[in-house]
This record gives structure tokens, C-alpha cells and sequence, in this order.
């Protein structure tokens, strides 16, 4: 009988250990490693949060996207919120297994002890230097917990600050909500496309801030525009196809920087979506791989540029190939993400995006454009 119970209380002691580990873990990967990395206690706080608002927008029959923007807009604060009080519930019984397993019982005297020392209230004297020390302990790690979150506020903060100061600047060039087609006739008609070579300088720079932003600080994707109508991965999108517009269809002469930035966005997006561990084909290719916009979409869009004096190449076909050839890079990624973060509408993204199931996703494009032979063979 002994034996058992000095058995029990190793396994308590090591269960203890773990859930502090765990805790320790989590807050440091989550907030202070310097680069991606997914840790499951923070990604099951997330993913609950997001379950539990996504039933409540069903329960309340929410049927408007304003309306589900405006719940969905507490995703990130309140799960910032919530994660210190998690990790100081794992605290709390990782310690109370520790005393019980060192000699503290019953359980409640346990608990009793784990929780004055975890928030520092005193009211269990010390009854040996061991357990002084491990009160110690837990209070230095209660009170690290919390100033850690509040730490890292102010970064994350900023980093959402001047990642919506170029969606905000966004629409004067390419409307609300943004739209590829859009941008390049205001850019003709304002200022000239000569000038976007200057917009693709820009935004392959936000695209790098973006990637390491978040990545390194994951609650940023889930932080939505303060207007309901923007979005960062709408935005995203807009600019990805305008560069891809305009290196494929507008007759202008040929800048690299506008390639630069198509290969800035999607190399961002597709490690966002490899944190969250999306599925995409990493080297794909059109038409082996089709992108979500037909070749009729592309054909409307290349009118509609024709008709507001922008200068075209005139192989309409090759065009659309060029055009493909670039899309097909970010496509999935792009309606993967939109998904995620139930993203406003916009068109060419947002309007399209489906669950998150790439493999599936890929298999209906695929039978959808082959049934209407809207790839080109």
C-alpha cells in the first residue's frame, strides 16, 4: 500500500511538472521565440473561442456579415484575455499536484496552498523551506504570465496599426472593397501606370512586415479591420492580382518590381497558412493546377479595362495564360485564408473562398472548369 501511494505521488509530481512546462511553454512560443511556431495549448484556446462564437452567431440567427463581423471582432481580444488565465489555471493544478505529491494533503489544502502562492495573498504560512521556495516559484510565474501578455500588447498594437494604414490607403486606389481591375483604371485615369511601379515597391515591403509579423505574432491574423467592410487578406488579394494584371495583360513596359512583389505576397500568405497547417500545392502549375477565376471572369475583366482606354496586350488568350500562370501561385492560399478569417466581400477573393479543405477544393475547381472548358488546354 505503501508503495502505491509513493507511486501515485511520483506520478503527481510528474504530471505537476508537465503542466508547468506545458504553461512555460506555450507563453514563451507564443510571444517571445522570434518566429512561428504552433503551440497547441494556444491554438485549442483560439480554435474553442472561435467554435463558441461561431454558435453563438447560429444561435442568434445572425444572418448579415455585419453582424458576424461585429462577433467575430472579439475573436482575438477576448482570446488575448483569456490566455493568461489559462496558463495560470495550468499553473495552479500543476503546483497543487506538486504539493500533494510532496506532502500537502488532502487535496484542498493542496489547492489552497497552490492558489495563495500563485496569487501572492498569503494566507498559508510556510511550513518548511521546500515549499517556501515552490511558492515562490508559482508567485514569480503568476505574475510573469500576466506581464508578458501585457508586455507584448503594446507590439502586437503597433504592428496592427501600420498593417491597417496600408489597407485604409488601399481604397483611394482601388475602391471598397478593392478590386484589382479598379486599381489599375484609377491608377490610368489619376496618375498613370507608370506610378504603380511605386505602389508595387510599397506593398512588397508590407508583405515582408506581414510574413514576420504574422507569423511570429499569430493573434494579429484574427485582429479585424476597424471598418467592417476591409480586410488585410482581401487587401492582399487586390494587390496580388493587380500586379498580376499588370504584368500579364496591360501593355506597359515590363517591371520587375511588380513580379517582385506577386512573389513577396504569396511566399507571406503561404506561411501564414503553414502555421495554421493549410494544405496547398507547393509548386503549382497552370492548367494542371486551375485558379478559382474562369477564364469568362478574366474576359469581363480585360473588357471592362479595354473600355476605360487602359492599353492591353492584344493576345487576349496569351493574356489570360500569363495571368493564370502568376494567379495560381497564391490562389489557394489567398481563399484558404479568406475562409479563416471570414473575410468581407471582395471580388476574385473573398467571393469565392470556401472551407478550409484544399485537397477538396482543388478536386471541384478542377471538375467544375473541366465540365465548362474554361482552361485552356
Amino acid at each position: 500500500m505503501a508503495l502505491l501511494e509513493t507511486v501515485v505521488r511520483v506520478l503527481a509530481l510528474l504530471l505537476g511538472i508537465a503542466a508547468i512546462f506545458a504553461t512555460l511553454s506555450s507563453a514563451v512560443r507564443t510571444f517571445v521565440l522570434p518566429r512561428s511556431d504552433n503551440v497547441w495549448l494556444t491554438r485549442m484556446v483560439f480554435l474553442n473561442v472561435r467554435k463558441v462564437l461561431i454558435i453563438w452567431i447560429s444561435w442568434r440567427k445572425i444572418d448579415t456579415y455585419e453582424g458576424r463581423d461585429h462577433v467575430m471582432a472579439f475573436l482575438a481580444p477576448f482570446t488575448l484575455l483569456l490566455l493568461p488565465v489559462v496558463w495560470l489555471a495550468y499553473v495552479l493544478i500543476g503546483y497543487m499536484f506538486i504539493f500533494w505529491a510532496i506532502g500537502v494533503s488532502p487535496w484542498s489544502n493542496a489547492f489552497m496552498l497552490s492558489g495563495s502562492s500563485m496569487l501572492t495573498l498569503g494566507t498559508v504560512p510556510f511550513s518548511t523551506p521546500v515549499i517556501a521556495a515552490l511558492e515562490f516559484s508559482e508567485a514569480i510565474l503568476g505574475l510573469g504570465m500576466v506581464a508578458l501578455l501585457m508586455a507584448y500588447l503594446p507590439t502586437m498594437y503597433s504592428a496592427f496599426s501600420k498593417r491597417e494604414t496600408a489597407v485604409t490607403m488601399l481604397e483611394v486606389r482601388a475602391g471598397s472593397p478593392p478590386s484589382a481591375v479598379e486599381m489599375v483604371k484609377r491608377s490610368h485615369r489619376i496618375r498613370g501606370l507608370g506610378y504603380l511601379h511605386e505602389m508595387w515597391e510599397t506593398w512588397e515591403f508590407w508583405f515582408a512586415e506581414l510574413e514576420e509579423s504574422h507569423t511570429s505574432l499569430a493573434p494579429l491574423i484574427f485582429f479585424r479591420s476597424p471598418q467592417a467592410e476591409r480586410s488585410w487578406v482581401t487587401a492582399a488579394g487586390a494587390i496580388l492580382d493587380g500586379a498580376a494584371l499588370a504584368t500579364s495583360t496591360v501593355d506597359i513596359p515590363a517591371d520587375a518590381q511588380a513580379q517582385l512583389c506577386i512573389r513577396a505576397g504569396y511566399l507571406a500568405l503561404r506561411k501564414i497558412a503553414d502555421f495554421f497547417e493549410l494544405e496547398y500545392n507547393a509548386n503549382p502549375r497552370f492548367p494542371d493546377d486551375p485558379i478559382s477565376i474562369s477564364q469568362d471572369e478574366f474576359n469581363e475583366a480585360y473588357d471592362e479595362l479595354a473600355a476605360a482606354g487602359v492599353p492591353l496586350k492584344p493576345d487576349r488568350e496569351q493574356c489570360w495564360r500569363d495571368f493564370a500562370g502568376w494567379r495560381v501561385n497564391y490562389d489557394a492560399v489567398l481563399l484558404a485564408l479568406a475562409a479563416l478569417t471570414m473575410a468581407p466581400y471582395a471580388p476574385w477573393s473573398s467571393d469565392r473562398s470556401m472551407p478550409i479543405n484544399i485537397i477538396g477544393y482543388r478536386n471541384r475547381l478542377r471538375q467544375r472548369n473541366h465540365s465548362k472548358a474554361n482552361v485552356v488546354p
